[in-house]
């Protein structure tokens, strides 16, 4: 399905976010997704469904200044 990624269209076979995230290799930790402009718990990533045209918005933490 198509989806859009950090404002990238992209293709994905991924029917979970949580899949997303290890088709993507993201790491365990520093992360977080919003669906839609929502922000999605990792607690919940494995039961929030994508969909097409999903608008997905991955922020990962820095370090530094």
């Amino acid at each position: 399905m198509k989806i859009t990624i950090n404002n990238k269209a992209t293709d994905t076979t991924s029917a979970t976010l949580l899949q997303l995230s290890r088709e993507l290799a993201l790491p365990d930790r520093g992360v977080a997704m919003a669906v839609n402009n929502r922000m999605i718990p990792r607690s919940d990533w494995e039961t929030t469904p994508l969909e097409e045209g999903a608008s997905v918005v991955i922020i990962k933490a820095a370090c530094g200044g």
